[in-house]
């Protein structure tokens, strides 16, 4: 998801707009821009690439000084990575400049129209024709806000914009419509952005835009209305986290520092869930116990690593509260014409709480009378707001693309919520409810137990850096953990890795086992499920018969594997349900550790964001 920055105030708007791009690099971006209303006139600098070469750019032909501003990292859609269709766009006479996160659908219509009209468009970008029509609204309307308005009332899909007009020098105007955008206020001086990161240097009050709203920053304080233009209710909030957490804190990569986190990510958002009886709590409910105790059916819709955890959660939701239960990507969920209804409940997971699949998803389950939960990261995004409870987990800023603590918070979080319906529905009583969370409260210690033993594994991994395949095998839970370890590699290797249901293997998969083939088998306890555990260890067996290499993630205590291991990885002794929380963790340190030793960028793979807002 592309990076938004915009400031009003004493300071210079050039280095504040900067700092913010800077700290939203790991969003993922391909050109950057800038635009500051200054003597009258608007001076902008853009460019493809990093924004090394902005930085270039401004320092061989420097902007004027000015205190408002508006900078952009921008992730192409509509249009390559050049230095045309970086953001700012203008409009022909140079008056207004623009910055858009998301897409607008009916952008060609819109388009056509303005060069009828007699207007140049420079770029293959759908952003241009915000800047072209909010010059005719200003010229017509010359108040910013109002001209704002106006344009998004013709607009269609999902748009984050802000904009400043060389006629309103001391306004920065945005406007949000699925897509986040968040306001900070400091003393004497007014930030916008995509994400808290850009400004928390800064300060740490924030107000949330809600869904199509107007806001207009000046030196005399921050506006909200509706595209209606009638006032907006907000509500302002403290950012809980420092600066210091938004940086590497002496790590190479945010990936490293975010997998170091785990443990205490893990137990913060286990902090406060139970009370002494046993009786869990969300962190916001607004669904009676009597709906949830007439549910005949959970449905999960999430994306990508979030998805995992929803196969992951499957298991659990099943196993404690007998209730049936689906796993759905959302990007396929409403289209497939899904059957729900009011005895339905719908479990959204998403990091960012504005990945724009599982947004739809929840909005399309809600108008066929579904109740939804969001489990989420980020307080205040969109999907908890649009939704009927909410879960928090609390893993803090996830800087790099690829998630890991966010991932192994979700699942905690999925354990609490089925823990929660079995509290409910009277399937799980409070002694067994306690049990299972004593099990987690001992999960920090085992992921930092984990952490310890890495080395080897990042040796192996080192050493299979010239490798073009990597397949993952798991059954039961350890499914849904091989899938996980498949799309690491995936997203930051950029190598060919596939995960299968080991019992999978003779149905198809077993044809791609060849001579020295690395092949990661994820084998569930031997304590808790026995009669998978010994038929895993014949698939061990299946596949080192063929000339593969066996990379074996087994508990302490395990010796059955050990025969059949080219290379062990022990993991602490877990309950079978919560196993993927310390299985999971090698597959990520081996994943970063062999894209690094590829040399690829690991917190911001190619073509890949961090928040996927678009459909």
């Amino acid at each position: 998801m592309c990076g938004i920055v915009g400031y009003v105030g004493p300071q210079s708007a050039l280095d504040v707009v900067l700092a913010g791009l800077k700290r939203l690099e790991y969003r993922g971006y391909d050109s950057a821009g800038v635009a500051l209303p200054a003597d009258g006139g608007l001076a902008t600098a853009k460019r493809a690439g990093k924004l090394v070469n902005l930085d270039k750019e401004l320092s061989e032909r420097p902007l004027p000084a000015a205190t408002t501003g508006i900078g952009h990292t921008r992730w192409a859609t509509h249009g390559g990575p050049t230095d045309s269709n970086a953001h700012p766009h203008v409009d022909n006479a140079g008056r207004v400049a623009v910055v858009h996160n998301g897409i607008i659908e009916n952008f060609a219509p819109l388009r056509a129209e303005l060069e009828e009209r007699g207007h140049t468009l420079a770029s293959e970008t759908d952003t241009e024709v915000v800047a072209h029509l909010l010059a005719e609204e200003f010229s017509a309307h010359p108040d910013l806000a109002e001209a704002m308005r106006r344009v998004c009332r013709r607009l269609e899909g999902a748009f984050t914009l802000v904009a400043v007009h060389a006629d309103a020098p001391g306004v920065v105007v945005g406007a949000r419509r699925n897509s986040p955008l968040v306001v900070g206020l400091g003393d004497g001086e007014s930030f916008l952005a995509s994400d808290v990161a850009a400004f928390i240097a800064h300060t740490r009050e924030a107000v949330e835009l809600g869904q199509d709203q107007v806001v207009e920053l000046s030196r005399d304080g921050v506006t909200v209305t509706g595209f209606d233009g009638a006032p907006a209710d907000v509500r302002a909030y403290h950012i809980d986290w420092d600066v210091s957490a938004a940086e590497k804190g002496g790590y190479d990569y945010f990936m490293l520092k975010e997998i170091a986190e785990q443990p205490k990510a893990v137990a913060d958002t286990l902090l406060g869930r139970i009370d002494g009886s046993g009786t869990l709590s969300l962190d916001e409910v607004r669904i009676p116990a009597g709906v949830l105790r007439e549910l005949d059916k959970v449905v999960i819709i999430a994306c990508g690593t979030a998805f995992h955890a929803g196969l992951i959660a499957k298991y659990a939701i099943e196993h404690w509260t007998r209730v049936p239960c689906e796993v759905e990507l959302a990007s396929e969920f409403r289209y497939r014409d899904p059957i729900l209804d009011q005895r339905s409940l719908v479990v959204a997971v998403s990091q960012s709480g504005e990945t724009m699949d599982t947004l739809m998803a929840v909005r399309h389950a809600r108008e066929q009378g579904a109740r939804v939960l969001a489990i989420c990261n980020t307080n205040g995004s969109t999907i908890p707001r649009e939704s009927d409870a909410v879960l928090y987990t609390h893993a803090g800023p996830e800087v790099a693309v690829a998630s890991t603590k966010a991932f192994l918070t979700q699942l905690v979080a999925c354990y609490l919520v089925a823990l929660y319906l079995g509290q409910v529905r009277g399937t799980q009583y409070g002694d067994e409810i306690r049990a299972v969370v004593r099990d987690l409260s001992r999960v920090p210690e085992a992921v930092e137990r984990v952490l310890g033993t890495m080395e080897p594994v990042r040796e192996l991994a080192r050493s299979l850096a010239h490798k073009d395949t990597v397949l993952f095998l798991g059954r039961h839970v350890g499914h849904p953990v091989a899938l996980e370890g498949a799309l690491k590699l995936k997203e930051l290797a950029y190598m060919h890795a596939e995960g299968f249901a080991a019992g999978e293997l003779k149905h198809g998969p077993i044809a791609l086992i060849e001579e020295d083939l690395p092949v990661v088998v994820v084998v569930p306890s031997p304590r808790g499920r026995s009669v998978l555990h010994d038929k895993i260890v014949s698939n061990i067996q299946e596949i080192r018969a063929r000339g593969a290499r066996t990379i074996v993630i087994a508990e302490e205590g395990d010796e059955a594997v050990v025969p059949y291991a080219d290379h062990l990885v022990r993991v602490p002794a877990t309950p079978t349900l919560l196993q993927p929380l310390v299985t999971t963790v090698p597959l990520q340190v081996f994943a970063c550790e062999l894209a690094t030793a590829r040399g690829n960028e690991v917190d911001q793979p190619r073509n890949l964001a961090k928040s996927v807002t678009v459909e």
